[in-house]
């Protein structure tokens, strides 16, 4: 059934999500040339706010759960499982007093509308994956940011989306170079659900009525631990939510 729904309501998710990127480019060009980055950032935010709430018109609930205290004032390094393209917009939305930036493929800064202009001008970094040197520099870049302004990246250490949501092992590359050059930053889990569902038929039809779902896990103090360590120990605590412990 929500295959045969989906085929009724994608159109309509698509439309309303098209729209809200089409009206979003200009009004983000606009507060970002003559009123800077915070006015910038709250057309940001707003436009995530539309693009996580257009899964209603898919009949998905979107579930947002953040039970911890997390500090205004100290870089944090968010570290998820990726399901697909429709996890980012929430994590953006909720997570929006922390300054979240994203580690995204250079590519995807050209021909997106709104999307591409944020990761331009929006402080995460734009990698070439082709090239390590570029790669490692641009991270490096935005850990200094990070540490300057108390900016916090949310990170997927899988490598790609999981496609049918099963949990990937984590890579440390990026999170390695990230702590490097801002090692107080708080690390913190999350674990995401469900939202590979909605592409599992495809990009169309997308399947109707998914219950989305986010959730923000205990943080992981870096202190003196490996950056493997780190790692496993956030991979570890999405596995216990997702119900996907690896039984030795």
């Amino acid at each position: 059934m929500n295959k045969f729904l989906g085929y009724i309501f994608s159109p309509v998710f698509y439309f309303l999500f098209f729209l809200t990127l089409v009206i979003f480019q200009p009004v983000q060009w606009i507060c970002y040339r003559f009123f800077g980055y915070k006015a910038h950032k709250v057309s940001v935010d707003i436009l995530n706010f539309f693009l996580t709430y257009c899964d209603l018109a898919l009949g998905s609930s979107v579930t947002f759960v953040n039970d911890q205290e997390l500090p205004v004032n100290r870089p944090i390094i968010f570290i998820a499982n990726h399901q697909s393209m429709y996890d980012i917009p929430a994590l953006i939305w909720f997570l929006r007093k922390y300054h979240a930036k994203f580690i995204s493929k250079i590519e995807l800064t050209k021909g997106i509308p709104s999307i591409s202009f944020n990761l331009k001008y929006g402080g995460g970094a734009n990698i070439d994956r082709k090239d390590s040197k570029q790669a490692i520099s641009e991270i490096i870049k935005l850990g200094r940011r990070m540490k300057e302004n108390n900016w916090s990246t949310v990170i997927f250490p899988e490598g790609t989306r999981s496609k049918d949501g099963k949990l990937k092992t984590f890579q440390i590359g990026g999170i390695a170079t990230l702590l490097k050059a801002v090692p107080n930053a708080l690390i913190v889990p999350v674990a995401i659900e469900n939202s590979w569902k909605i592409v599992q038929y495809g990009n169309y039809p997308l399947s109707f009525g998914e219950r989305l779902r986010w959730t923000v896990l205990c943080p992981v103090e870096p202190d003196a631990k490996k950056p493997e360590d780190i790692v496993l120990e956030a991979e570890n605590a999405i596995r216990v939510q997702l119900n996907q412990v690896i039984v030795p």
